[in-house]
């Protein structure tokens, strides 16, 4: 079996091999769903700089020339997902100015379903973001008219979650909102997949509906009651996680790839090595890459290796929906 058959095989593209016969790889209730991915979460202008070093406290540094570029953990995970072939939707709000229309335009180019996408008045999210040589970054978020999303706009997208194969979450609308976006998923039988980003305090609820819950090591730490850090290797933090009460755990560890969990399961997940230029929405690439391939019936491992190896493809290059790659890309890689 020559190497980009087995790509072939892992990324569930069904070229036929040398003796093979080839019946279709998905489950029925896969076949059946309209969109592989519908995302509901946030949709930001990202306002990006870049600097020699940040500042410290009450410090100003000299920076790039701003740029102004489509962001937003939502419209992030959407957009990675979408170019790697999902039939991909967005339940969210942007705001009636400037960064809204582009942010829509944006968005519909990179051939996103916005029907569930709400234009309201007031400015549309914002993030900020510093850039170090590096290539780490440091964000500050502004919501905006994504702080507005309401379960009133979870409830009238029901018929886009009733029709997803998986419904993808994170935390930089209401929590109210995504609650309500995981009970209408999961009691239509979509699987929930929730990336704890940015890390807060949800109910023991919302985590037996993830499956799986993805985070990094930081945001474990914090759900586990230390945010200082707990000592423990990474399959034991995913392990630690389990026992919350989500139905599996990826915890992501950047250039290190990641580790999943569930039942007595625990795998590591090795990253790709590049040189990064920019880490901006590399999370988001891993998780809309990791929800598509769930959708189209892989098992979490395997997904979560060809997840991280789009997370490592979107660090060599800057921005976030910018950097994310095609599937032709990563057949190339």
């Amino acid at each position: 079996m020559t190497e980009s058959h087995e790509i072939l095989r892992v990324r569930g593209l069904r070229e036929s091999l040398p003796g093979e016969s080839v019946s279709s790889p998905l489950p029925e209730a896969v076949m059946s769903s309209a969109y592989d991915v519908v995302v509901v979460g946030s949709v930001n202008a990202d306002l990006v700089v870049r600097v020699d070093r940040r500042p410290a406290a009450g410090e100003t540094v000299l920076g790039s020339d701003l740029a102004t570029l489509p962001g937003g953990k939502g419209a992030n995970q959407a957009v990675a997902a979408a170019r790697l072939g999902a039939r991909t939707a967005l339940v969210g709000r942007v705001g009636a100015d400037g960064h809204g229309e582009f942010l829509r335009d944006g968005l519909d180019g990179e051939g996103v379903d916005l029907t569930g996408l709400i234009t309201i008045p007031g400015p549309s999210g914002v993030a900020l973001i510093t850039i170090d040589p590096d290539g780490d970054n440091s964000i500050i978020v502004s919501p905006g008219a994504n702080g507005r999303m309401s379960e009133a706009d979870v409830s009238a997208a029901r018929p886009l979650l009733a029709a997803a194969a998986v419904v993808s979450l994170q935390l930089e609308i209401p929590i109210s909102a995504v609650v309500a976006a995981a009970g209408l998923a999961s009691d239509a039988g979509a699987r929930v997949v929730l990336n704890l980003s940015p890390v807060a305090e949800v109910p023991p609820g919302l985590l037996a509906l993830c499956d799986p819950l993805v985070v990094n090591e930081h945001e474990a730490a914090f759900l586990l009651g230390a945010p200082d850090g707990t000592g423990l290797a990474p399959a034991d933090l995913a392990s630690a996680l389990l026992r919350l009460g989500p139905r599996s755990v990826v915890v992501t560890l950047g250039a290190e790839g990641a580790v999943v969990a569930e039942g007595a399961s625990v795998a590591v997940v090795e990253s790709p090595r590049v040189e990064a230029v920019d880490t901006t929405g590399a999370g988001d690439a891993f998780t809309g890459a990791l929800s598509w391939r769930l959708a189209v019936g892989d098992d979490l491992a395997t997904a979560a290796r060809f997840a991280a190896q789009v997370g490592a493809a979107a660090v060599r290059r800057t921005g976030a929906q910018s950097s994310y790659p095609t599937l032709e890309e990563m057949m190339k890689l």
